[in-house]
């Protein structure tokens, strides 16, 4: 008989058993795995798995929500249970050979009437109480982007402002001295009715309804080339109102550059409103930044190229784009290659594996892998924006590009006369390109002149600029 409990001291999920010992024992989720500890033999024996793991060489986490299958061979798994229990960091629960972990909510408050109680005292709260910003990156998935670099400038800058961040569960790190609070829960309503600043890269959400004093940053999270809101294809009065509805919660919007700046006021009808023009405060780090830390925290040799494969998502599609085999690609151009999932398929699809290749779905910081590449292979994405800061080849795989273009999203400019790069449309033309060094110089004019247009504010500065606009206009205090 095998069975299954929860060690709350420990944070441990230890399932036991009778008869020989098992030689491994894995617990595997979308975005993370850990080993159990076996201990006995003989008659019984007992899998001891951590509910927490290090990442990337940070900190030991708890593990990332989600689904993660119990793998021990021999054992029979169909009679396990094990009720939700809330610990410190995680909630989890067992059925069967599969362990669900979730943020460390109370179910109680989760349910409808739960939300509903603490949406009340949300609405009821006098607001902006405190000299603290509360900060969120892709709806709380990562700590990362703009707002993670503003937090690092604020926290030079005016290091007595409280800083909360938003996160879906407590896997996400988040920065030193800032604390974490968990969507959904009392603490997050309260941090979001309490906070006098807001700063966020994407759609507030979750019923946002803003206090006297109270103000929004809005930094966005890339220079578009793909149509965005009111310009998208289609006809759709209630993404309209939707688009009109958000846009007005903003106070401020942070543009990359002017031609940012132009498409972000007319695509979200942010009108009379100001718009900072002062480069991307996430790509600081791309001037700054140390590469051989970076490689080294991942795991790679000194001396090896590293491709950086980023697409962006589709609309059509909820997970990432495949239209490389990275272990091939590996081998063929002699490389470590990086897959950066865009942060939409983080919660649809599972780590890739392979000789020589890691994916970094999961990484917290994309312009750290930035500066880690040799080269970025990406297609639409916006991270062309932020990549050519470094100067270093871009390489656009585009197979589907007449869908896209045409179809699927749409352009703002013909990326085919204007990218900086060489577009390709199959995996054997992609590698051909990676063996040609002499299109760097064939495509320098290019590159020069996107680099005029799309990076003239990202000299390492921009946080510190964002963060002095901030304090001078007194949207929160020293």
């Amino acid at each position: 008989m095998t069975t299954a409990r929860i060690d709350e001291a420990a944070e441990t999920l230890i399932i036991a058993g009778a008869g020989r010992r098992p030689s491994a024992a894995e617990l595997i989720g979308p975005r993370a795995r850990v080993d159990a500890r076996i201990t006995g033999g003989g008659k019984t024996w007992k899998a001891t798995f951590p509910l927490g793991a290090s990442r990337w060489g940070g900190p030991e986490l708890p593990l990332p929500a989600g689904d993660y299958e119990i793998r021990i061979p021999d054992a029979d798994l169909d009679g396990l249970r094990v009720g939700t229990e809330v610990l410190t960091g995680v909630r989890v629960a067992v059925d069967g050979a599969t362990a669900r972990i979730g943020a460390p909510v109370d179910p109680a408050y989760e349910s409808p009437e739960g939300q509903a109680t603490l949406e009340g005292r949300y609405l009821a709260h006098q607001g902006a109480t405190e000299n603290a910003v509360f900060f969120e990156s892709f709806y709380g998935r990562s700590v990362g982007c703009n707002p993670q670099a503003i937090d690092r400038a604020l926290s030079v800058q005016a290091p007595d402002v409280v800083r909360y961040w938003s996160v879906v569960d407590l896997s996400v790190a988040i920065p030193e001295g800032a604390i974490a609070v968990v969507e959904g829960s009392p603490e997050w309503w309260r941090a979001r009715a309490a906070s006098r600043l807001l700063i966020v890269n994407d759609w507030l959400r979750r019923r946002f309804a803003r206090k006297p004093g109270q103000r929004v940053l809005q930094t966005w999270h890339g220079t578009p080339l793909k149509r965005l809101a009111l310009h998208r294809p289609g006809f759709d009065p209630r993404r309209m109102a939707a688009v009109v509805k958000e846009s007005r919660r903003w106070d401020v919007l942070l543009a990359q550059n002017t031609y940012s700046e132009r498409i972000l006021r007319k695509a979200y009808a942010f009108l009379g409103r100001p718009v900072w023009v002062e480069g991307y405060p996430r790509n600081d780090a791309l001037v700054t930044g140390d590469p051989a830390a970076i490689r080294a925290a991942l795991g790679i040799a000194e001396g090896e190229r590293v491709l950086l494969y980023a697409p962006t998502w589709r609309d059509d599609r909820t997970e990432m784009v495949d239209f490389i085999d990275p272990e091939e690609l590996a081998r063929k151009t002699d490389s470590v290659v990086l897959v950066r999932g865009h942060s939409r398929t983080i919660d649809t699809g599972r780590d890739r594996a392979g000789a020589r290749v890691i994916d970094v779905t999961g990484y917290p910081e994309t312009s750290q892998l930035l500066l880690a590449a040799d080269a970025l292979i990406t297609d639409y994405s916006s991270v062309m924006f932020d990549f050519s800061v470094t100067g270093k080849p871009m390489y656009f795989l585009v197979p589907d590009l007449d869908h896209y273009r045409g179809k699927l999203r749409g352009f703002y400019f013909d990326l085919e006369t204007r990218a900086p790069g060489p577009l390709v449309h199959t995996q054997d033309e992609l590698v051909a390109a990676l063996a040609d060094r002499g299109h760097e110089s064939a495509f320098a004019e290019r590159y020069a002149a996107w680099k005029a247009q799309f990076n003239a504010r990202d000299d390492g500065h921009a946080a510190e600029r964002v963060v002095a606009r901030i304090l001078d206009q007194g949207y929160i205090t020293r």
